[in-house]
Protein backbone atom coordinates (compact mmCIF):
# COMPACT_ATOMS: atom_id res chain seq x y z
CA UNK A 1 0.00 0.00 0.00
CA UNK A 2 1.43 3.27 -0.74
CA UNK A 3 0.23 6.63 1.59
CA UNK A 4 0.80 9.71 0.03
CA UNK A 5 0.58 13.22 2.60
CA UNK A 6 1.72 16.67 1.97
CA UNK A 7 0.25 19.77 1.46
CA UNK A 8 -0.28 22.39 -1.90
CA UNK A 9 0.09 26.58 -0.49
CA UNK A 10 -1.77 28.94 -2.44
CA UNK A 11 -2.95 32.52 -2.44
CA UNK A 12 -5.74 32.40 -0.06
CA UNK A 13 -7.74 34.57 -2.69
CA UNK A 14 -7.53 31.51 -4.90
CA UNK A 15 -9.39 28.79 -3.18
CA UNK A 16 -12.56 29.41 -4.49
CA UNK A 17 -11.42 29.88 -8.06
CA UNK A 18 -9.09 26.18 -7.34
CA UNK A 19 -12.65 24.33 -5.63
CA UNK A 20 -13.86 23.45 -8.72
CA UNK A 21 -10.65 21.65 -10.21
CA UNK A 22 -9.66 20.18 -6.50
CA UNK A 23 -13.44 18.60 -6.59
CA UNK A 24 -13.35 17.11 -10.33
CA UNK A 25 -9.89 15.74 -9.11
CA UNK A 26 -10.88 14.33 -5.98
CA UNK A 27 -14.02 12.84 -7.52
CA UNK A 28 -11.74 11.10 -10.63
CA UNK A 29 -9.25 10.20 -8.40
CA UNK A 30 -11.49 8.55 -6.07
CA UNK A 31 -12.94 6.39 -8.83
CA UNK A 32 -9.89 5.15 -10.33
CA UNK A 33 -8.87 1.42 -9.99
CA UNK A 34 -6.14 1.16 -6.83
CA UNK A 35 -7.52 4.08 -4.62
CA UNK A 36 -8.13 3.00 -1.48
CA UNK A 37 -8.96 6.74 -0.75
CA UNK A 38 -8.05 10.34 -1.93
CA UNK A 39 -8.31 13.32 -0.04
CA UNK A 40 -8.02 17.43 -0.11
CA UNK A 41 -8.15 19.71 3.06
CA UNK A 42 -8.20 23.43 3.54
CA UNK A 43 -6.19 23.64 6.77
CA UNK A 44 -8.85 25.66 9.12
CA UNK A 45 -5.63 27.73 11.03
CA UNK A 46 -3.96 28.71 7.47
CA UNK A 47 -5.12 30.43 5.18
CA UNK A 48 -4.14 28.91 1.54
CA UNK A 49 -3.02 25.81 2.76
CA UNK A 50 -4.35 22.33 1.85
CA UNK A 51 -3.61 18.97 3.44
CA UNK A 52 -3.34 16.19 0.86
CA UNK A 53 -3.69 12.95 1.32
CA UNK A 54 -3.86 9.46 -0.84
CA UNK A 55 -4.41 6.20 0.12
CA UNK A 56 -3.08 3.42 -3.06
CA UNK A 57 -3.39 -0.16 -3.02
CA UNK A 58 0.11 -0.15 -5.10
CA UNK A 59 3.01 2.20 -7.12
CA UNK A 60 1.43 0.63 -10.41
CA UNK A 61 -2.10 2.18 -9.78
CA UNK A 62 -0.66 5.37 -8.51
CA UNK A 63 1.43 5.09 -11.76
CA UNK A 64 -1.37 4.65 -13.71
CA UNK A 65 -3.31 7.77 -11.55
CA UNK A 66 -0.08 9.92 -12.74
CA UNK A 67 -1.02 9.48 -16.14
CA UNK A 68 -4.80 10.24 -16.18
CA UNK A 69 -6.46 13.27 -17.85
CA UNK A 70 -7.28 14.11 -15.10
CA UNK A 71 -4.14 14.43 -13.29
CA UNK A 72 -3.11 16.74 -16.27
CA UNK A 73 -6.22 18.97 -15.63
CA UNK A 74 -5.37 19.20 -12.48
CA UNK A 75 -1.76 20.26 -13.17
CA UNK A 76 -2.60 22.82 -15.64
CA UNK A 77 -5.18 24.50 -13.28
CA UNK A 78 -2.49 24.60 -10.48
CA UNK A 79 -0.07 25.53 -12.54
CA UNK A 80 -2.25 28.23 -13.59
CA UNK A 81 -2.59 29.76 -10.44
CA UNK A 82 0.60 29.45 -8.79
CA UNK A 83 1.23 27.05 -6.42
CA UNK A 84 3.09 28.86 -3.54
CA UNK A 85 4.71 25.28 -2.27
CA UNK A 86 3.87 21.97 -2.76
CA UNK A 87 5.31 18.86 -0.86
CA UNK A 88 4.50 15.73 -1.00
CA UNK A 89 5.85 12.65 0.06
CA UNK A 90 4.96 8.70 -0.36
CA UNK A 91 5.36 6.15 2.01
CA UNK A 92 5.20 2.40 0.95
CA UNK A 93 3.37 0.62 4.25
CA UNK A 94 4.23 -2.55 5.07
CA UNK A 95 1.06 -3.60 7.51
CA UNK A 96 -1.57 -1.38 9.25
CA UNK A 97 -3.64 -1.61 12.10
CA UNK A 98 -6.61 0.35 13.95
CA UNK A 99 -5.72 2.94 16.57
Amino acid sequence: MIVIVGTVRIDPAMIEVLRPAMEAMVAASRAEPGCVDYAYAHDLIEPGLIRVSEIWTSNEALAEHFATAPMAVWREALTALGPLNRHLTAYEVQSEREI
